[in-house]
C-alpha cells in the first residue's frame, strides 16, 4: 500500500521550491571532482561536506526569505546499483552511502526548523543509463527490479517522497513507478527533453504522460515534472489536453545551450536568472496547478530567489 504523499493536493496555494543545480555548483563553483558525476564520494571529504551545506543553505535560505515551503534532495542521483558499482560500492556500502546522504540533508534542514512552512526530505532515483543516452535497451520489468533496491534503501531512511528525475523513457517510468508502489513510497517522475522538445527516445511530452499513466494505472506516479531542460526546450512541448494537469513542477536548465555542449564547457553557465524567473511566472500563470519550481544545470541561488520573487509578488 502506498503511503500517502505529504506533498499538500494541488490547489492548496502553497508553492514548494527544490534546490538547484548542486552538481554543477559543487563542480564549477567550489572545485569537487564528482566521479560518475556522483556526490556520493564527497561524503567522505569534510570540506566536500562543508561546501554541500553551504550551497543546500542558500538555497535554503530563499524559502525562508520568501515564506515558502521546499522539497530538500540532490545527493543520491547515483545511488543505484550499476552506479553504485562503477564508483566502487559494494551493495551494503552503497546503502550506508545513501542513507548517509539523506540524513545529512536532515541534519542541514534542522536549522530552517522554524523558518519554512513545510520542508520535506526526499531521494532521488536517476536513470539506469546516461540521462542523454537513448537506453533502448531498458524495459519496464528489468526496470522494475533495478529500481527498487534504491527505493527499499529510500524506504529505510523513511524519506518524505521520492522522484525520478531526468527520465527520457517510457519503460524505464513505468518499471520504476510500479517499483515505487510495491515499496509503497510517494512517488513522481520528472521527465528531460531534448532540442526537439521530445524524450531522446522519441516520444512527446503528452505521449509519455499519457502512455505511463496508461500503463500504471493504479500504480501511476503522483504527479509529473520537467527537469534539466531550459524553456525554450519544453515551452513547444506544452500542447493542449487534460495530460497537462499531472505537471505539478519545473526545474529548468539555466542556459539555453544544448545539454551537451554544456557538459564539454568546463564551466558553469548560469544564463539570465532574471529571465528565468519572468518565464517561470509565465508557465505559472499559464498552468496554475503548477506549485513545485526549482533548478537544474546551472541554476543556484540567485536563480531560486529570482523566481521566487516574482512568484510572491503575484500572490500579494
Amino acid at each position: 500500500m502506498t503511503v500517502a504523499s505529504p506533498t499538500p493536493p494541488i490547489g492548496t496555494n502553497e508553492v514548494f521550491l527544490t534546490e538547484g543545480g548542486i552538481e554543477t555548483e559543487i563542480m564549477y563553483r567550489h572545485g569537487f571532482e564528482l566521479p560518475e558525476f556522483s556526490m556520493l564520494p564527497l561524503l567522505d571529504n569534510p570540506k566536500a561536506v562543508a561546501a554541500i551545506r553551504s550551497v543546500l543553505s542558500q538555497h535554503l535560505d530563499v524559502a525562508a526569505e520568501f515564506g515558502l515551503s521546499f522539497m530538500l534532495t540532490g545527493l543520491d542521483y547515483r545511488a543505484s546499483p550499476d552506479w553504485g558499482a562503477k564508483l566502487g560500492y559494494s551493495p551494503a556500502g552503497l546503502a550506508d552511502a545513501t542513507i548517509a546522504a539523506i540524513d545529512l540533508l536532515r541534519d542541514i534542514a534542522k536549522n530552517y526548523e522554524n523558518q519554512i512552512p513545510r520542508l520535506l526530505i526526499g531521494g532521488i532515483l536517476g536513470p539506469r543509463g546516461d540521462a542523454y543516452s537513448l537506453n533502448r535497451e531498458i524495459t519496464e520489468a528489468s526496470s522494475e527490479d533495478y529500481h527498487a533496491v534504491q527505493l527499499e534503501t529510500l524506504k529505510r531512511a523513511k524519506v518524505d517522497f521520492t522522484c525520478a528525475m531526468t527520465f527520457n523513457n517510457i519503460a524505464e517510468s513505468v518499471g520504476a513507478a510500479r517499483a515505487a508502489a510495491t515499496a509503497g513510497m510517494p512517488f513522481s517522475i520528472s521527465l528531460t527533453l531534448d532540442g526537439t522538445s521530445k524524450l531522446k527516445s522519441g516520444p512527446s511530452l503528452a505521449e509519455a504522460i499519457t502512455e505511463i499513466d496508461a500503463k500504471t494505472g493504479n500504480e501511476a506516479p503522483d504527479f509529473y515534472m520537467i527537469n534539466c531542460s531550459h524553456p525554450l526546450e519544453y515551452e513547444p512541448a506544452l500542447e493542449a489536453g487534460d495530460w497537462t494537469k499531472r505537471l505539478r513542477g519545473v526545474r529548468p536548465n539555466a542556459s539555453k545551450m544544448d545539454k551537451l555542449a554544456l557538459c564539454k564547457l568546463g564551466h558553469i553557465e548560469d544564463g539570465d536568472p532574471v529571465e528565468l524567473g519572468a518565464q517561470l511566472l509565465s508557465l505559472s500563470d499559464r498552468y496554475p496547478q503548477l506549485d513545485i519550481f526549482g533548478g537544474c544545470c546551472g541554476t543556484g541561488h540567485n536563480h531560486l530567489r529570482e523566481i521566487a520573487k516574482v512568484l510572491t509578488a503575484r500572490q500579494l
